[in-house]
């Protein structure tokens, strides 16, 4: 009798696609799951196997054949007895019944947090390990997860088996499509307890709720530093604990210390963007930034300060926000050796010492060291004040004007001399106003070279070389370099 195994489910030794498959001692045939190499040992040696008259599967035991055909039958014998729902396979219902109990048998021994299925635990422990078993036999990249590399592979393919049926709208990923469906229906079912905050997805709300346990189960093997996010933790090795950098770019030389970040860096040169988003369909080089970016159509927030409440779609925002309030500057500027809590701020920084103003004006050309300095520039030209105060109607350039004129309505006064107590309605007058202690005097004429402690001072002062008088007594109509003069 010949027995028929599924091809998909064999490979060769120069065929595979994951490390660790279960191989045949005697033929050296390899095979992806240890049940399958099991039937193909009982084939090899003689012994009975049970053959499905279906789809041509083998399987060593009757039981195992028998759990099969529910496959193709559709048949569901083993029911919850709290919820209803019905299951094919016994062990399903087992795991499913958890739920409701919520026992979680399965311990991860290295940082201790628990699991209701062992396959979870398995899988989590490759947080640990770092092991990535699953590799693309494409683009090679690697994956902690069978499921992870199937739903990569469709990014290749561009297969996008699952529809809405609302929209129209197609999905690579059958989890995509369910949250899609929320935009047509705003359901949010996933509900902190501690809270009462909703979200759309699952893996938000566990976010989430670190929050307000503090949990922080990712370590870090060198330092000890702990992080609530796997990312986290990748991005602190890298920046802070990886030197060597064996994988390089053939194209510019830039190097990196794995495979993945080098196959990501190579679509910048090769403009591969295989990230794209199934809602408006702007692409990325990069998988997390696609998530990021899909955000911004959900509105979701889920990183969250619980000093200040602030929310943030982007866990980088977030982490460099999270800085302000612990003072801590990670950034080392290594010219000066100034520090900065956000590395953004490094980056602008650094141009103070290099001159270097990438940022042009296509209207007079004038160059500036940040884009943020182009987008107010602009409104010169434009004339645009979009920020307005909303007790006399002032409009402004920038946010950070029309928040100093405010104060005028106000009276207050946050910046506070720390010297002779003196407050003022702006950093820079206090700035300013320190000269008055420490006898600084940083701004100079450039003609005669006097200094003074106040710009506004040297302004008066170079009246006295160009004649300008421009203030004008309204009742004689004699012109005067300085107001105090005009009365």
């Amino acid at each position: 009798m010949n027995y028929v195994m599924n091809l998909n489910d064999c490979f060769f030794p120069g065929d595979l696609q994951k490390k660790s498959l279960y191989q045949c001692s005697i033929c050296k045939k390899s095979f992806s799951e240890k049940g399958i190499l099991t039937t193909h040992k009982c084939i090899r040696a003689g012994e009975k196997a049970f053959h499905c008259n279906i789809c041509d599967k083998v399987f060593p035991k009757e039981s195992a054949l028998t759990t099969h055909i529910r496959v193709h039958t559709g048949e569901k014998p083993f029911h919850c007895d709290i919820c209803g729902k019905s299951f094919s396979v016994r062990g399903h219902l087992t795991n499913h019944i958890r739920i409701h109990t919520g026992e979680k048998p399965y311990h991860c021994d290295l940082c201790s947090k628990s699991f209701s299925q062992k396959d979870r635990l398995t899988s989590h422990r490759r947080i640990h390990t770092g092991e990535k078993p699953y590799h693309c036999n494409i683009c090679n990249e690697s994956f902690s997860e069978g499921s992870k590399l199937k739903i990569h592979a469709y990014i290749h393919t561009g297969e996008k088996p699952y529809h809405c049926d609302v929209c129209g709208k197609s999905f690579s990923i059958k989890s995509h499509l369910t949250t899609h469906k929320r935009i047509h229906t705003g359901e949010k079912p996933y509900h902190c307890d501690i809270c009462g905050k909703s979200f759309t997805e699952g893996s938000a709300l566990t976010q989430h709720k670190r929050i307000h346990t503090g949990e922080k189960p990712y370590h870090c093997d060198i330092c000890g530093k702990s992080f609530s996010q796997t990312s986290g933790l990748k991005m602190h090795n890298r920046r802070f604990h990886t030197t060597e950098r064996p994988f390089s770019c053939d194209i510019c030389g830039k190097s990196y210390s794995d495979q993945n970040t080098l196959n990501k860096h190579r679509n910048i040169h090769t403009g591969e963007r295989p990230y794209r988003c199934d809602i408006c369909g702007k692409s990325f080089f990069h998988g997390n930034a696609l998530t990021e970016h899909i955000r911004i159509h959900t509105g979701e927030k889920p990183y969250h300060c619980e000093i200040c409440g602030k929310l943030f779609s982007a866990r980088s925002k977030f982490t460099e926000h999270s800085h302000i309030h612990t003072g801590e500057k990670l950034h080392h500027c290594d010219i000066c050796g100034k520090s900065f809590s956000q590395l953004t701020r490094l980056t602008t920084h650094k141009r103070t010492h290099t001159g270097e103003k990438p940022y042009h004006c296509d209207i007079c050309g004038k160059s500036f060291s940040q884009t943020a300095h182009l987008t107010i520039h602009r409104r010169i030209h434009t004339g645009e004040k979009p920020y307005q105060c909303d007790i006399c109607g002032k409009s402004f350039f920038q946010n950070s004007d029309v928040t100093k004129h405010k104060r005028i309505h106000t009276g207050e006064k946050p910046y506070h001399c720390n010297i002779c107590g003196k407050s003022f309605s702006g950093s820079s007058s206090l700035t300013t106003h320190k000269y008055i202690h420490t006898g600084q005097k940083p701004y100079h004429c450039n003609i005669c070279g006097k200094s003074f402690s106040q710009n506004s001072d040297l302004t008066k002062h170079k009246r006295t070389h160009s004649g300008e008088n421009p203030y004008q007594n309204y009742v004689c109509g004699e012109s005067f370099a300085m107001t105090n003069h005009s009365s």
